[in-house]
């Protein structure tokens, strides 16, 4: 496997050569500039790689090794040896069935070699719920994550052997000789007492345990609820269906004071049972260690990849400290792996030992790929 970064920003465009990785199959790139969003970014990039799949979204934060950048464009080109690629993509149109688009998707990159679907999808305006339901049609492990926008939630873009869109899902398939693995750890602790979803639709709660939602939140969280929405990223929904399911964890995106209502980064079925979370610097920072050695193969000797996506949330919290969940990364998966990925509106992987994707939150998500 050959590995080749390459980095733009506006006084610099592109800082190095592409030329030692001209023949690269795959080129993922994420970006927090306008210049992503224009015909000529993607250009520019075919012309670097004209034989690559390029493919990647809008950030809210691009890293590059175990460094965090905003305002730029990192593109990470991958040649295999023995691997292949191959990329299916879909825009979705107002009212599309997600759950459908995202099986014909997969329908569309299988094949008896598939090891593992990687997706990149518009972060606002897709159900991620729906597409990670949509993405277990074929019992191949699926991981990717949510396009972002910073911190703004305006828009999201979505790169896929074309110029940048809103709108688009683009799901890569990795075929052959190739060693994929996954980690997703969060380091949130739940807290308080269990309660029962009493109304939601998708990813609004109305009521929990039949008390307004909004209400009963700010209850939990006392002066910090001056400060909503952005204080409730400290403070994540603990999801599950019942009390023998695995929660996930749902991130408060807004408020609504009129209808005393909760908007949440996924859905948030009626019914369910929920708990408040909260977290510690050092936690957040112990469980990207702990994807970083779950996503780690038996043999990491050769040069290797590893796609990190982390929730905005995690970043929010974490503030000046964000690097140091990326250094944990590369100390426990070597020098010899690259490292490349986004901070996203919502991450796509299974659990550690469940092989079901599922939209999560304020996680850690981490995907390795070796030769």
């Amino acid at each position: 496997m050959q590995i080749t970064q390459i980095r733009w920003t506006p006084a610099a465009q592109w800082n190095n050569s592409a030329d030692d990785c001209r023949d690269a199959d795959l080129v993922l790139v994420f970006a927090d500039a306008d210049y992503f969003q224009t015909p000529a970014c993607y250009q520019d990039l075919k012309n670097k790689f004209p034989h690559a799949h390029i493919v990647g979204c809008s950030s809210s934060g691009t890293v590059l090794g175990n460094t965090i950048s905003d305002g730029d464009v990192v593109a990470t080109a991958v040649h295999f040896e023995q691997g292949k690629v191959r990329m299916a993509t879909a825009d979705v149109k107002p009212g599309e069935d997600i759950r459908a688009l995202a099986g014909s998707l997969m329908k569309e990159l299988q094949a008896t070699d598939l090891k593992h679907v990687l997706v990149f999808s518009d972060g606002l305006l897709v159900n991620g719920s729906d597409l990670a339901a949509g993405l277990n049609s074929f019992g191949i492990t699926v991981t990717g994550g949510l396009a972002g926008d910073g911190s703004r939630f305006g828009k999201t873009w979505v790169m896929a052997d074309a110029p940048a869109r809103a709108g688009r899902i683009a799901a890569i398939g990795l075929y052959g000789d190739l060693v994929v693995k996954s980690g997703c750890f969060a380091g949130w602790q739940e807290f308080g007492a269990e309660r029962v979803v009493t109304k939601s639709a998708s990813n609004v709660v109305s009521e929990i345990d039949n008390q307004p939602a909004l209400a009963l939140y700010k209850k939990y969280l006392g002066d910090m609820a001056k400060d909503l929405p952005g204080s409730g990223l400290r403070f994540p929904l603990s999801v599950r269906a019942n009390v023998g399911e695995q929660p996930i964890i749902r991130t408060l995106l807004g408020v609504d004071e009129n209808a005393q209502t909760l908007t949440f980064a996924g859905d948030v079925p009626q019914g369910c049972l929920c708990k408040l979370m909260r977290t510690d610097l050092d936690s957040l920072i112990e469980s990207a260690g702990m994807a970083a050695t779950a996503a780690k193969p038996q043999h990491a000797d050769s040069a290797g990849l590893c796609l990190v996506i982390s929730c905005v949330g995690r970043r929010l919290v974490l503030g000046q400290l964000t690097e140091e969940e990326l250094e944990v990364v590369q100390e426990n998966l070597g020098e010899q792996t690259t490292i490349a990925g986004f901070y996203s509106y919502g991450e796509l992987a299974p659990f550690s030992d469940i092989l079901q994707c599922h939209l999560h939150n304020q996680t850690m998500t981490l995907t390795t790929l070796y030769e």
